[in-house]
């Protein structure tokens, strides 16, 4: 966790208001200059935020908190960004005497500036009657950015002929010539069609699939033909559906998705079971299918195998190897702990047995990792007593009983909240604004051979396979960089952006390559640990956190899902969300989401197939197990951080009661 001051989202991330409740300098005022802001929409301006003590002696090197509605505007060393025009208000937030939190309020006011030119865009498909083709306006400024918030008029200029509504839907009615037009600001955009009669007398239907099961994905294939068979290219089919419910299902909901795919395919999946009438349209022709749709059951029973009881302080993060030893292990970090790593032996997972302990200098170790070849492990640090954290190399030689062969802290003092190992290389994010790139080749002599920052962004967490860096970034969503795999350049020590994936999401990342679809797919997790403005609102955590006996928390958020397959064409597909919990750390393996969602406990979800909607609706949840523990560091209080699969089995770390082990038993046999 960086020391210096730091920009989160709106909402704050547990991770990130961790080590802040103890900070070293007590502040106990907070001044802005200016005090107040005006700017435009894409302009960067100074803003200086400064922290005092009691005696009234500025704070040099401050942990302190700077939110913003998410999307609005970013601040970061200094500087303050607009996004979004309106009217906003930046709250900066740091601890005080005690439990007593300082907070400042700045308002700002974004305004826009002038627009410079409007553009309409129409989608694919000739204006038939009885045809409608949506059309969005596109309007920029004179820097040729984007205007996020325009407002458009829309007009026609021959109802007769066509008519278009407020969202832009052109509604073709006889033929003949017509103009639609979009203003905003006084400036005026015009598409010129002429309608033609529907030349379109049948649709063909290629959708193979008549039963399936909710969350199975249905591409959706029509063609349109002339009377003489020929078909017409240019025609824009469109789908809906209609349902009936199955005799299980009461009252539900949005029961079923069509949307489309990245390469343009139609896509159809049921969120419910029952019957579903699949219809396509071309103008005033229609065709139609019946298809089946049978409850998805994957529900297995969870049991606990073993358990590495901690209550004497939170637990964070885990990661499981199999040591040179032959034999299985698992690191496990500690929350506020005063620098205590855990060593398990996990051989026999229901006689978890703890063989060591390693103490750095720290307060929090937030991530513990392990190279895939097992030769060496890696703590990171938050807290360090000199401010100087970095990362502590462990040799894994004996496995049971690691020692230290390196500290690296070159460019690492603002503390490393997360790191990822490969075997050559340590990726460690430093202090949320960029990844170190380390050759550990030698574990004893590391040496820093490349980084890579985007700027304006909030870096969280990274994964890295085949040589692409996967990161979640507050306030930019998915960065995507090679850093090896060599197709767009990159290597360790020159990495080369390849594309960003704009999402309101930048706390955890998984990527996960799908070997039945060809698919790749990302999973974002939100963490969010301020449930205002929801239905429930949740416990007030600042009360209680990090110190035993003390309330439960709450969180929330969701983990989004993202098509990544072609990295220049991605798309956000769909979601695992839960509306009273929040998600943290996420792995996929073998077609299964494991899933660490705080007070929602640890959830495993079937995710096989082409993903699309939110699959918390689509039965696909396996298993959920809640870690309760009445003499738990919060006692009975579930807060599951981290999940792993491991041989047939499921690790997973719970803040409150340490690291549990436990298995999904069986399917049972159905007896006719």
């Amino acid at each position: 966790m960086t020391r210096s001051i730091r920009v989160l989202s709106a909402v704050v991330a547990f991770g990130a208001i961790a080590p802040m409740l103890r900070a070293q300098a007590e502040v106990a005022r907070i001044t802005a200059d200016p005090a107040r802001v005006t700017i435009r929409s894409g302009q960067t301006l100074p803003l200086k935020i400064t922290a005092f003590d009691a005696q009234g002696r500025e704070i040099t090197d401050p942990q302190m908190r700077v939110n913003a509605p998410r999307g609005t505007m970013r601040w970061s060393e200094g500087q303050l960004m607009a996004m979004r025009a309106g009217s906003y208000t930046l709250t900066v937030a740091a601890a005080g005497r005690g439990t007593e939190m300082i907070s400042l309020d700045i308002p700002v006011l974004v305004t826009n500036p002038a627009l410079g030119k409007l553009e309409i865009a129409a989608e694919a498909g000739a204006l038939y009657v009885g045809t409608l083709l949506a059309h969005t306006a596109k309007g920029t400024h004179a820097d040729n950015s984007v205007r996020q918030d325009l407002r458009v008029t829309w007009r026609s200029s021959d109802a007769a002929v066509a008519t278009v509504d407020r969202f832009g839907n052109v509604s073709a009615l006889k033929p003949g010539p017509v103009v639609i037009s979009a203003e905003a600001e006084g400036i005026t955009a015009r598409k010129e069609y002429r309608v033609a009669a529907n030349p379109v007398t049948a649709l063909e239907l290629g959708v193979k699939d008549n039963t399936v099961n909710t969350g199975d994905v249905v591409h959706l294939i029509a063609v349109a033909k002339r009377a003489n068979g020929q078909p017409v290219s240019d025609a824009k089919i469109s789908w809906t559906y209609q349902y009936t419910p199955d005799d299980t299902t009461v009252a539900p909901g949005g029961p079923g998705i069509i949307d489309r795919a990245p390469d343009g395919t139609m896509l159809f999946t049921a969120n419910a079971p029952g019957r579903f009438t699949l219809m396509a349209q071309a103008g005033n022709v229609f065709a139609r299918t019946v298809m089946d749709v049978q409850p998805r059951d994957v529900r297995r029973r969870i049991t606990v195998t073993g358990r590495g009881s901690i209550n004497t302080t939170a637990t964070s993060d885990l990661w499981p190897w199999t040591g040179k030893d032959g034999r299985d292990y698992c690191l496990v970090g500690t929350w506020g702990g005063d620098g205590y790593a855990l060593v398990f032996d996990i051989t026999d997972m229901s006689n978890i047995v703890k063989t060591d302990s390693i103490r750095i200098d720290a307060r929090t170790i937030n991530d513990v990792t392990v190279s895939p070849d097992g030769r060496y492990g890696v703590l990171t640090r938050e807290g360090a007593s000199n401010r100087v954290n970095g990362v502590v190399i462990l040799d894994l030689a004996t496995p049971a009983h690691p020692k230290i062969a390196s500290t690296f802290d070159e460019d690492l003092t603002g503390g490393v909240h997360n790191a990822f190992a490969t075997n050559d290389y340590l990726y460690a994010i430093s202090g949320g604004q960029k990844y170190i790139i380390i050759d550990v080749k030698d574990i004893t002599k590391p040496k820093r051979v490349g980084e890579f920052r985007y700027p304006g962004a909030r870096i969280h967490d990274l994964w890295v396979n085949n040589g692409i860096a996967y990161s979640a970034q507050g306030g930019i969503g998915a960065v995507i960089v090679d850093v090896g795999n060599g197709k767009w350049g990159g290597t360790p020590s020159k990495p080369k952006l390849i594309n960003v994936f704009p999402i309101n999401s930048g706390h955890e990342i998984f990527p996960y390559f799908q070997k039945s679809t060809g698919k790749t797919y990302l999973f974002l997790g939100d963490e969010e640990m301020n449930r205002a403005g929801r239905v429930w609102e949740g416990t007030n955590y600042r009360a209680g956190l990090g110190s035993p006996g003390n309330i439960a928390q709450t969180s929330g958020g969701y983990v989004h899902i993202v098509d990544a397959t072609d990295p220049m064409n991605m798309k956000k597909v769909g979601r695992y969300h839960l509306e009273d919990y929040g998600s943290h750390d996420i792995i996929v393996e073998d077609d299964v989401l494991y899933q660490a969602y705080y007070d929602g406990g640890v959830r495993i979800v079937d995710v096989s197939g082409e993903l699309l909607g939110n699959i918390a609706d689509q039965r696909r949840e396996i298993a959920v197990f809640k870690s309760f523990d009445p003499k738990g560091h919060t006692a009975n209080a579930s807060f599951v951080m981290n999940a792993m699969p491991w041989k047939g089995q499921v690790l997973f770390t719970d803040y409150n009661s340490g690291l549990w082990a436990a298995k999904l038993e069986p399917k049972p046999k159905v007896t006719p």
